[in-house]
């Protein structure tokens, strides 16, 4: 028997030129091969007659050849082939292009099963290019349930489907790694039965089985790999903080914490107290104080005798973070820095000499605080702002840089909780679900393009009234079958003819990082009215003069990326508002967005976000650390993946280490999804 870690190349037909192809899907062994699941299914048991056959819906049926086919060759490249095929119900035309094939393989008189779908209407009914095969042939491809697999250049489904035939034919599948108690409580197959059939069914009923199987195993690999590092990091030792004594640095604070905010502040309390590093993600909507939550527990560890560092995702928010926390730590005695990659050479040399000196309590940086060069004295709490702008590889190293420090992470993204334990993966969650008192909703209206001058008129009302504006569009540059807002376009519009009196600024991120960084810092500044932007400005930057945010082409957005970009206005005192524009009239598009207008409810936005659009647009790009599962769709496996958390949970109190087949399997299996994953998921 051949083993699942040996090349395809020992597959007959699979030479270094297909080899290649295989790569290309990430197919390097036979494991590969098996594991690569197909996409969907064409059901193709059931047998029609002629009379029974729907336009536009593909079927199996048998027929009889009526005459000999002719092939026609009409001009360079295009040669068709004609043939009356018939059974005892009706006659039907079969065209076949560019198929030489079809006219050596199709005998008069002879009868064949054929699938397709016919096309036409009364006044005539046809079919193109339909699969065909002898009544004897075999392997079959009619009157079977026909795997469709993800396919690359070069590489058909037929190909696919005959290499991964002898795969299961000389190889044993992956073992078995579900304990038999479970597999029976939620009615899952054995591992050995599900590869068969996921990829060789019976019919569509067992496919669907074998699909459940393989979901179920991947998300309890998954939730049982996050209890085992959970448990992993409870066996390690971090000195337990005494002085929880948060009253001077409350006491300094202008306003009282909300609910929200001191239970995330007693669940860091609890965790620095534990004797175990903290892992701890808050989780707050846009504007719900996670900054402060952050500062009091900086505060906590420097008052432990330890060093403090908050890594941001960008200068600006870096150089607003330490603006506000140095204004707050400096009258309490704490030395407070920052660090960026703009600083001169020399004055980074200086804040990095302080922080080995041990002469800085608290650094506020960017990923300037990774460089080697960073150094730190003794550094016991790494806190980092908008987590899924970081790999997990950022995350280490900074934390490498001290003996196990306790780990915040910041998240200003609602995600549903199911979302959040994936892709947060083994931390603790803390929600913060209620704003700062005085903090007004912001009111958001949705409009077509007849709004246009009541909007401009709005626009100008605000910036009257000494405030500023932000206009989004979903492009940097024109596209013209798109038919969408462009940024650069827009901004030189507004300035030219809207509004020549006003000062327009543009960002994009097509912008080299230091031109973002001062075209966001002006505009802060009050050097610009009106700052049109695409959805760079989405994370946390501090306007609280911006009291208006007119997104155009909405449609164009996910409802949590528009509510992302909302939460830029209405951090100061005045009444915001929000406008969203579209022209699309799609019943469904119009149902989303009016969805944003109903609620400012982050994570109610984010469960409709999840359910309309699925997660793989969840945040627009795959910076968000979800794991890369092969079979599972969380928008719609969302009970199985409960499911799968609650056996795993169970598993690993029951028999987590116990030495069974299925144990050290499981424990194989997470330590190569893990790795896998490296990168991908924070």
């Amino acid at each position: 028997m051949a083993r699942l870690s040996d090349p395809i190349t020992i597959l007959k037909g699979v030479g270094p030129t297909k080899a290649k192809q295989f790569a290309n899907l990430n197919i390097f062994t036979l494991g590969d091969l098996i594991c690569h699941f197909p996409r969907g299914y064409e059901d193709r048991t059931g047998l029609r007659t002629i009379a029974q056959l729907e336009v536009d819906v593909p079927a199996c049926f048998k027929a009889m050849v009526m005459n000999t086919p002719r092939t026609n060759h009409i001009r360079k490249g295009l040669d068709l082939t004609k043939v009356q095929i018939a059974d005892h119900t009706a006659r039907l035309t079969v065209t076949f292009f560019n198929n030489r094939f079809a006219a050596e393989q199709l005998q008069y008189g002879k009868e064949y099963i054929f699938y397709g779908a016919l096309s036409g209407d009364f006044v005539g009914y046809s079919m193109t290019n339909p699969v065909f095969e002898a009544l004897d042939s075999q392997p079959v491809t009619t009157r079977r349930v026909l795997p469709i697999y993800p396919l690359t250049a070069g590489l058909t489904n037929a190909a696919m489907l005959k290499a991964v035939r002898q795969a299961l034919a000389i190889c044993d599948v992956p073992p078995e790694i579900l304990p038999e108690s479970v597999r029976q409580t939620y009615g899952i197959l054995p591992a050995e039965r599900a590869y068969y059939a996921i990829h060789e069914p019976s019919s569509m009923a067992e496919a669907e089985m074998a699909k459940k199987r393989l979901i179920f195993e991947e998300f309890f690999v998954f939730s049982a790999g996050l209890a085992l590092m959970r448990a992993s990091r409870a066996k390690k030792f971090a000195e337990p903080y005494t002085n929880t004594n948060l009253q001077p640095f409350l006491g300094r604070l202008p306003f009282q914490l909300t609910g929200a905010q001191r239970r995330a502040v007693e669940d860091i309390l609890a965790d620095l107290t534990a004797g175990a590093p903290m892992n701890r993600l808050v989780q707050g909507d846009v504007g719900s104080g996670k900054t402060m939550i952050a500062a009091a527990a900086a505060y906590c560890a420097v008052s432990n005798g330890k060093q403090a560092a908050l890594m941001a995702p960008t200068e600006i928010l870096a150089e607003q973070h330490y603006a506000s926390l140095n204004k707050l730590f400096a009258p309490l005695g704490i030395r407070t820095a920052l660090l960026t990659g703009s600083m001169t050479p020399k004055q980074k040399r200086e804040v990095r000499d302080a922080l080995a000196a041990g002469e800085v309590d608290f650094a506020v940086g960017t990923h300037a605080l990774l460089s080697d060069s960073t150094e730190f004295a003794d550094l016991g709490l790494v806190i980092t702002d908008e987590q899924h702008r970081f790999g997990v590889a950022q995350r280490s190293r900074l934390s490498a840089k001290g003996a196990d420090p306790h780990l915040l992470v910041m998240s200003a993204t609602p995600i549903p909780r199911t979302l959040a334990l994936l892709m947060y993966g083994d931390l603790e969650v803390s929600i913060i679900n209620e704003l700062p008192p005085g903090r007004e909703p912001v009111d958001t209206f949705l409009v077509g393009e007849s709004y246009r001058p009541r909007i401009n008129a709005f626009i100008r009302k605000q910036v009257a009234e000494g405030h500023q504006c932000f206009v989004v569009c979903p492009m940097v540059e024109e596209n013209e079958d798109l038919g969408v807002k462009s940024a650069t376009l827009w901004a030189e519009t507004l300035q030219k003819t809207v509004f020549p009196d006003l000062k327009i600024a543009l960002i994009h991120g097509q912008m080299k990082a230091a031109e973002k960084e001062e075209a966001m810092a002006s505009f802060a500044r009050r050097e610009a009215d009106v700052l049109v932007a695409t959805t760079v400005i989405e994370v946390g930057v501090d306007v609280p003069n911006a009291t208006l945010m007119v997104i155009e082409d909405a449609d164009r957005f996910g409802l949590s990326q528009l509510h992302q970009l909302r939460g830029r206005v209405g951090r100061g005192g005045s009444k915001s508002y929000c406008i969203l524009t579209s022209q699309n009239r799609n019943p469904d598009t119009m149902q989303r967005l009016k969805a944003l207008c109903k609620t400012t409810d982050g994570f109610r936005i984010a469960e409709e976000d999840l359910k309309m659009r699925g997660p793989g647009d969840f945040f627009g790009s795959r910076q968000s650390g979800l794991p890369a599962f092969r079979v599972a769709n969380l928008s719609m496996d969302l009970q199985t993946l409960k499911d799968a958390q609650a056996a795993s949970a169970r598993w690993i109190d029951t028999e987590g280490t116990a030495d069974t087949p299925e144990g050290r399997a499981l424990r194989d299996r997470i330590g190569v999804l893990f790795d896998r994953a490296e990168g991908t998921m924070n």
